[in-house]
């Protein structure tokens, strides 16, 4: 099955519905000059901030009264007829309605707040999703959000990634972090379980595009992308699975889960990029599957703060679903402690930062990397 690029898939329910706006009607009266015109035509250049395809669509469906009686789109225009046009509201204005939901926020200030996205939540309203998403819960959060342009959203999660993301709640502070991404000092480092045995830690630069194949999905492409580059850790080693850490210098759509593809270790459980016939015991099968989304979680947040000028960093624990399925394969590997592995690792990087990747340290650019 594809699925769109927007963080979204088309066919998730959801329990949010926004409160029902009403049409404004408005009374218009045809110019002389518009004379000859079919009804769609005229009313397109009286309305010029509506489309025609839209404008034709009301008319269709008896929003549009001539001389207080329906009509079609093709009807011709004398000039002084008087018109009643019903501006019916766009899924698009709909979409940026205030909607209580529960939200995991770690921090917040009069600038910014950094809330743990679970999966399955849309950030964006987009075609499929028009309601339900974590912009319209901002919005029910801090009302102050709707004079910020997308409710402070200043990077993105897909759908079915959990994890970090920073709000901007100021223009000033949007425009601050803004700058910070695209001077690439947000720091954003994501757990990830992937397919096969990743045999040693490296970088994966590539250029990212579209799918020339698939334009639902992205790809790496030899020309005409956009620069994408990941570090790769390799925390844990299982039976027929690698437990990582993933260092973004760039935040293209879906970077990493592409960028895994294209060292042919996707990401367990992936259903755009992933390979669901991946060999591994019935057991660990079972779990991917119950999974039911990419085993990638954004552990770690860091960025200056726009007011203050801070450093902020930020945790947020493994979501229960990916901690169930690394204890499965840590018990099928034979560890004695489900987390003694991982505690080695932050015992022997004790007082390092994390965050500071030194390209040095990599034998690779891109990990063409095999099972």
């Amino acid at each position: 099955m594809n699925h769109p690029i927007p963080d979204t898939d088309l066919d998730e329910d959801n329990d949010f519905s926004p409160a029902v706006q009403p049409a404004e009607t408005l009374r218009l009266s045809v110019p002389i000059d518009l004379a000859g015109l079919r009804l769609d035509a005229a009313l397109a250049k009286m309305l010029p901030d509506y489309s025609r395809s839209r404008i034709a669509g009301w008319i269709k469906d008896g929003e549009v009264l001539c001389n207080g009686q329906p009509a079609s789109p093709k009807t011709k225009l004398i000039g002084g007829e008087q018109l009643a046009v019903n501006i019916q509201p766009s899924q698009e204005t709909q979409a940026y309605t205030p909607e209580a939901m529960p939200l995991d926020i770690v921090y917040e200030d009069d600038s910014v707040l950094v809330l743990n996205k679970p999966a399955g939540l849309v950030v964006h309203p987009a075609a499929g999703n028009w309601t339900g998403t974590l912009l319209n819960g901002l919005l029910a959060h801090a009302p102050e959000l709707s004079q910020v342009p997308r409710a402070g959203i200043v990077h993105r999660l897909d759908k079915d990634t959990s994890g970090l993301m920073v709000v901007a709640k100021t223009l000033p502070a949007q425009n601050h972090l803004v700058q910070q991404l695209q001077s690439r000092s947000v720091k954003r480092i994501y757990r990830a379980i992937a397919d096969g045995i990743v045999p040693f830690d490296g970088k994966i630069e590539t250029q990212i595009g579209r799918d020339p194949h698939n334009r639902l999905k992205m790809a790496v492409v030899k020309f005409g992308g956009k620069e994408a580059i990941t570090h790769v850790k390799v925390l844990e080693r299982y039976q027929a699975h690698s437990y990582i850490e993933c260092s973004l210098e760039t935040g293209r759509t879906h970077q990493i889960r592409v960028h895994m593809r294209e060292a042919r270790h996707p990401l367990a459980g992936d259903p755009v990029y992933g390979n669901p016939r991946h060999p591994c015991s019935p057991e660990v099968k079972a779990e991917v599957k119950a999974l039911a989304r990419q085993a990638l979680h954004a552990y770690r947040l860091s960025f200056v703060h726009p007011k203050t000028n801070e450093t902020l960093s930020f945790e947020a624990p493994m979501p229960d679903d990916m901690y169930h399925l690394l204890s499965v394969l840590r018990l099928e590997s034979g560890m004695d402690s489900a987390l003694s592995h991982e505690q080695e690792w932050a015992e022997k990087f004790a007082g390092e930062d994390d965050d500071d990747w030194n390209e040095d340290d990599y034998d690779v650019d891109v990990v063409y990397v095999k099972d």
